[in-house]
């Protein structure tokens, strides 16, 4: 055989296998569109292939069917097709004059057994059934055209869906993602304006305590017996003196973090942020970009987490500072009545002649006793949920979390039980390190440093231990 009879049976050998991919790719996309698509028209045999290949022609001659093709699926399979046509006419008409017909000996026209004319005419085929396929669209009518946009429609929106929805998305994680933004805003103007915070409270705590020592304690000794002066320059210096030695420690001390070094720590999950172990009640605060033990809340009045080893001294703070603030505002009461008095006479015609030092007095004493009852009533608010979160044995993180999972459990039949809440006296003694009962002489109603029971890390469970406290 010679080398040109070799090209020929590969050139017909190539549109059949061609034919037949073209067969097989269509017909592996289920449902849609109706078209048609006649194979014998495409799978013109050729006079000369082997026997094996006459065979699997005449098998897609054979199988002249209709197809239903999904529009949607079908639009990336035929950009490709499309592209890869193009590629070949582009070829085909560069080697358009190559194309050649040859006359028999009889007088008939014979084709040449050139693979080019073969590849030309298998792309010509194509085009054909590309431009049936354009016509028979066309009558469809509108009907069709608009079931086609529709499913078009169903589809993006079933692909764009596949892109963020997961069977365990809920509520909750939306509403996570819709406030991401606020979230991050928050915690970096909650990170540079800490120290301003800090800086108001120290300046806010050190007027009061100059304008009670100007006036209101002039007051008392003048007005008072000598006994209860004594008691109220007493309590108060002792209030002044645990607010400034709890605020100090609550916003020096580490609340505690993780080991970073050990790899023994026991923990109960990974930190995503941190992808470092998290032990038992450890929780991650994304102002100070790290993992805190016991973590109850980011401060920003303390510019500090409240954590394992500061709860103790937040809780006092806050616990002395309400108590400080209802004794200035009940023991400037009277003040505040006769200034506010003084200040709304100072609109009258003509106006009373006060001097600029009364006048200041007069204003001084306002402003404290509207800063303090303020205070008060804001401040004891959060001491009590801090105070029935203690109760409870739990944290405001783990309040939260609690609350959900009893609500599941609920849900099942089942009643939830904290696993740290050892009772409500042994709760308040944990949180103040109260071992003896001079304790609570020493360590809460006197300043004390000591640290808290435990390291964060390893906590005794009452389904462990059901008394680890009892004195």
């Amino acid at each position: 055989m010679n080398c040109d009879g070799q090209m020929s049976q590969m050139g017909r050998c190539l549109h059949a296998w061609m034919t037949s991919v073209l067969y097989r790719k269509v017909k592996a996309f289920p449902g849609g569109v109706c078209c048609l698509l006649s194979l014998p028209v495409l799978c013109g045999l050729p006079s000369g292939c082997t026997r094996s290949c006459q065979c699997s022609c005449r098998r897609t001659m054979e199988n002249t069917v209709v197809f239903r093709l999904r529009y949607e699926e079908l639009l990336f399979y035929m950009a490709c097709l499309s592209n890869c046509w193009t590629v070949c006419l582009c070829v085909c008409v560069c080697l358009k004059h190559r194309v050649f017909r040859r006359r028999g000996s009889s007088g008939s026209m014979r084709v040449s057994s050139s693979w080019k004319w073969q590849l030309s005419r298998t792309m010509r085929l194509a085009l054909r059934w590309c431009q049936l396929q354009r016509g028979g669209r066309g009558r469809r009518g509108k009907q069709q055209i608009c079931n086609r946009l529709s499913e078009l429609w169903s589809y993006s929106k079933l692909l764009l869906r596949s892109l963020y929805y997961n069977t365990l998305s809920d509520s909750d994680t939306l509403l996570d993602c819709i406030f991401e933004p606020v979230f991050w805003v928050v915690d970096n103007l909650t990170r540079w304006f800490g120290v301003v915070f800090v800086c108001l409270v120290v300046l806010l705590t050190s007027s009061v305590v100059i304008i009670v020592y100007l006036f209101v304690i002039p007051m008392v000794v003048r007005t008072y017996p000598v006994h209860w002066s004594i008691w109220h320059l007493g309590f108060g210096h002792w209030v002044l003196v645990m607010i400034v030695f709890h605020y100090y420690k609550a916003t020096t001390t580490s609340p505690g973090h993780p080991p970073k070094d050990k790899h023994n720590t026991p923990s109960v999950s990974i930190c995503k942020k941190c992808v470092a172990p998290k032990p038992p009640r450890t929780h991650h605060c994304s102002i100070c970009s790290i993992c805190i033990l016991k973590m109850d809340h980011h401060c920003p009045w303390l510019n500090n987490c409240v954590g394992h080893f500061n709860h103790r001294y937040f809780f006092s703070f806050c616990l002395y500072m309400t108590l400080g603030c209802i004794y200035c505002s009940i023991s400037s009461i009277n003040m505040f009545l006769e200034a506010y008095n003084a200040v709304e006479s100072y609109f009258q015609t003509p106006p009373p002649d006060y001097s600029f030092s009364d006048s200041t007095a007069h204003k001084c004493i306002i402003f404290l006793w509207v800063l303090t009852s303020s205070v008060a009533v804001a401040l004891g608010g959060l001491t009590l949920w801090h105070a029935r979160l203690i109760n409870k044995g739990e944290t405001s993180v783990e309040r939260h979390i609690n609350n959900k999972e009893a609500k599941r459990l609920k849900e099942m039949g089942k009643v939830f039980r904290s696993p740290y809440h050892r009772g409500r006296t042994n709760n308040w003694k944990l949180l103040f390190g109260v071992e003896t009962r001079s304790h609570w002489l020493t360590r809460v109603l006197l300043p004390s440093s000591h640290p808290p029971n435990g390291d964060g890390i390893l906590w005794d469970s009452i389904f462990t231990q059901r008394d680890p406290m009892a004195i």
